[in-house]
């Protein structure tokens, strides 16, 4: 879910009976094969278990200062589960990829990964990610199990040339898309949020904070963006990487340049609108401060996401204020969905063995789970029921030594504990959710892109110079949008478009 927002975002899986993932969620015995949360290896699987170290790298809003504390407790588990210690490797959202663009190039060390994020095509393409098929039928039966409780197709909406290299979260594998207002200032100005229909219903609402609170920006970026992904994800399967789209999850099964389409450009001039009259920041463009944290310093009022039944709780406890969420595009499902977050092993891993071994802790080890999540109780947070926490006395989410929530991150979210303030019957309502979502026609559909890697790499050049410009309205689409579709020309989106085409109609064809 996104807790965070997830962030570039996520899915599910075209046959989800509510039944079966209440069951899933709710049931401690479906998920955990003994008693201690930690399925056991068969004896012909077990190896001999000699003491090893695993890093585990993956990205926070913010960097945790009692990571070492949660690291010494979580040892405590896989010393005994799996006799491993685990290195904690925390990097920001803002230095994510390009930190984790030289780790995976070079020899760094590193046993799992968080994958997705837009780039598990190109990063499988490139070889950086290990196939985990034959691991996980050794040493992650337990994941397996806790997926295909959902449904069996989660896993294979991974593959890649018939491969898994990744292994998604549990999570809001679906999303719908809209706007999310600090409701602080919607009660004082009293905005009738009912109103709010369209993106154009959105003006007179930027109109009266920029007049009435100047030292707040109206709308700010989610990502790299205001109106693009993950907000566009609602009008379009980007069918991997986005180079190449379906647009409304649809359209007649024809895959177009998302650039060269008129919704895309409406949505250029919307931004830039907003840009002109100052609802968007100046610096928006190369400020790097991700909307959470400026949300919690009371620096800007609103920003466009992907959400779920409980992404305006999460979020709220998220950034320490009460938001209030505007649907503006229904929900949908795209394969996108599940390989938006997920969890590889890299090709340099030392023990790819071990390395799953500890994913599937992830999704089988509730305490192992909670630590990750929550941190150590008692410091981090208390109990207030058998599965509802909320912090101690004088502790919140500004003053936390440890607070990354991200339980949509870590392994299997339905093993976590719900935050005070959450609903408690979210995973029922989130089947529901997901259940009712639109399906895109290309769900289950994973593109491989080593075809046209070369012309992937010049187009993500392309991307990187021009989309953060246009898509925060700091340059003038009019001017600027016709040169970026031209350098896109240039760097083959054609060929690569004519690819994906060729793709998607044989898995049509062999999915009819």
């Amino acid at each position: 879910m996104k807790k965070r927002m997830k962030s570039a975002s996520m899915l599910l899986i075209s046959v989800l009976a509510t039944s079966t993932l209440v069951t899933a969620c709710s049931s401690g015995s479906s998920n955990q094969p003994n008693a201690s949360g930690a399925p056991k290896l068969s004896d012909s699987a077990k190896p001999d278990l000699k003491p090893i170290e695993l890093t585990m790298v993956f990205p926070v809003a913010s960097e945790q200062k009692d990571l070492k504390a949660v690291q010494e407790k979580i040892n405590k588990i896989t010393q005994e589960k799996i006799n491993a210690t685990v290195k904690l490797v925390q990097i920001t959202k803002g230095a994510w990829a390009q930190q984790t663009t030289l780790m995976l190039s070079g020899n760094e060390k590193m046993d799992l990964i968080v994958s997705g994020r837009g780039t598990y095509e190109q990063q499988t393409a490139k070889g950086n990610y290990l196939a985990l098929d034959d691991y996980i039928a050794k040493y992650g039966q337990g994941a397996q199990k806790a997926l295909d409780d959902l449904d069996p197709a989660i896993l294979k909406a991974a593959r890649i040339n018939g491969k898994t290299y990744g292994i998604t979260s549990i999570r809001d594998l679906a999303n719908d898309f809209g706007i999310s207002m600090r409701k602080d200032l919607v009660d004082k100005y009293k905005i009738d949020t009912k109103a709010i229909r369209s993106l154009d219903d959105l003006d007179a609402v930027f109109k009266v904070i920029k007049e009435n609170e100047p030292d707040v920006i109206p709308v700010t970026k989610f990502a790299n963006s205001i109106l693009g992904s993950p907000f566009s994800l609602g009008m379009m399967d980007p069918l991997g990487d986005g180079f190449g789209v379906l647009p409304a999850h649809d359209n007649g099964m024809k895959v177009v340049n998302w650039q060269e389409t008129s919704e895309y450009a409406k949505l250029l001039d919307t931004t830039r609108r907003w840009y002109l009259a100052g609802y968007v920041a100046k610096d928006a463009a190369t400020n790097n401060e991700i909307w959470q944290n400026l949300m919690k310093a009371g620096k800007v009022f609103s920003t466009f996401h992907h959400m779920s039944p409980f992404s305006e709780a999460a979020n709220s406890l998220s950034v320490g204020k009460d938001l209030i969420e505007v649907r503006l595009l229904p929900a949908v499902a795209t394969t996108t969905n599940i390989t938006g977050y997920m969890w590889s092993i890299p090709r340099n891993a030392q023990n790819p063995e071990r390395s799953m071994m500890l994913l599937n802790l992830m999704y089988t080890d509730k305490d192992f789970i909670n630590l990750l999540d929550w941190g150590i109780e008692g410091q981090h947070y208390v109990k207030k029921s058998d599965n509802v926490i909320d912090f101690p006395q004088g502790v919140n989410a500004s003053n936390s030594g440890y607070y990354p929530y991200e339980n949509w991150l870590f392994g299997n979210m339905f093993l976590s504990y719900v935050f005070n303030g959450e609903d408690p019957d979210r995973n029922k309502k989130l089947a529901e959710f997901i259940k009712n979502s639109k399906k895109s026609k290309a769900l289950g559909f994973a593109y491989n892109p080593e075809f046209v890697k070369t012309e992937i790499a010049a187009l993500t050049n392309v991307a990187n110079q021009y989309a953060l410009a246009l898509e925060t309205g700091t340059v003038d689409p009019a001017k600027i949008l016709p040169e970026y579709i031209k350098q896109m020309k240039a760097a083959g989106v054609d060929k690569v478009v004519a690819e994906k085409q060729k793709q998607l109609d044989a898995w049509a064809a062999a999915n009819k």
